[in-house]
Parts: C-alpha cells; structure tokens; sequence
C-alpha cells in the first residue's frame, strides 16, 4: 500500500475496480484546510481519462510492474502487433492503451509495462521523442513572420504536427512524443 504522497505520473495504481496509469499530478497545499493530490488518471483497459482528487495521506493500491523492451511491428486496424527484443515472443495489444500511436514508425521501440500479478501488458511508453521524416506540407510564406507562425505537416506516420514555416517536405523533424509538439529540425 502506498499513500498519496507516493503519487508520481507512470504509477499504476488499482482504483474503483480497475487499473489506472498516473498521467498527470498536482500536489496542492492551500493555504487553509488540508493538502490533496489532484490527477488525471488513465485507464490501462478501456482508455478513459477521468480526473480524481485524493487528500493528503490517502491509501491508494499501487500494482507492481515491470518494464520490458518491445519492438513495435505493425498495426492491424486497432489491434497493435509488438515483439520482445530479448526472446521475440509476440503480443497484440489495443490502440486504447497507447499513449500516441499516431507518433509510433514500424522498428521503433517502446517501454511496455507489464503487471507482475498476472503478467498483462498494462501500457506502452513512447521514447521521450520521435525522429520523422515530413512527407507533405504547404510551402510557407515569406514576410508571416511577426510571431511565431506555424504551418501543419503531415509526417511518416500519418501525424499532423504544427512546425514552423521553413520547414519543407523530406525534412526529419524532432517531436515530443508527450506534447506531441515539434521540437526541432535534424541535420543529415
């Protein structure tokens, strides 16, 4: 058992009969009356975000997981097909529990949580960035600069990313794979 000073995003955590991933926490300490937790919690079999607040010294159930490294292969509409890079066994796992698939190329690899219970894949963790390669995008506009002007791209796997107006098509881009946002251009 642990408590809700123990709260960290990635915790699995057993609530209200299913399995939730931390995604998001705020410790808060008002000013008057008692300090609570508030985070956005993620359900490791159906997808669904819910927001749940928990007071100070709460008793949460944490779930014991392990970490595996497995290649992603490729997707069969909404069923995922990875493989595991020590012994290559093969699992399947739904879109529901990726964090952003839309960011995921064929080879890359990723973290994928397991339950140490019942050895069930719990969910996958992208690398903290994605290198692609921009396949269309709309030339920019020379003199649109008085802010930061940003243009959409559609990149290798399918993703639309804002980028900046310099950035052409076959250029490899950086992105955050959390914000799925751009972060820079890569040089050849």
């Amino acid at each position: 058992m642990a408590t809700s000073s123990d709260i960290r995003k990635g915790l699995c955590i057993r609530y209200n009969n299913d399995i939730y991933k931390i995604i998001e926490f705020l410790h808060v300490k008002p000013g008057k009356g008692p300090a609570f937790v508030r985070t956005k919690l993620k359900s490791v079999t159906t997808g669904k975000v819910i927001d749940n607040t928990f007071s100070a010294g709460h008793k949460i159930e944490d779930v014991r997981v392990e970490t595996q490294k497995f290649q992603y292969l490729y997707n069969e509409g909404d069923m995922y097909h990875f493989m595991n890079t020590d012994d290559y066994s093969q699992i399947r796992l739904m879109k529901d529990i990726l964090d952003t698939p839309e960011l995921m190329k064929e080879g890359e690899i990723v973290t994928v949580l397991i339950n140490t219970e019942d050895s069930a894949p719990l969910s996958v963790e992208m690398p903290a960035h994605v290198v692609l390669e921009v396949t269309s995008t709309e030339p920019g506009v020379k003199g649109n600069t008085a802010t930061n002007a940003t243009k959409p791209a559609i990149v290798e796997t399918g993703a639309e990313i804002n980028v900046p107006l310099f950035i052409n098509e076959g250029d490899k881009i950086r992105i955050d794979t959390e914000k799925g946002q751009y972060q820079e251009r890569m040089k050849e």
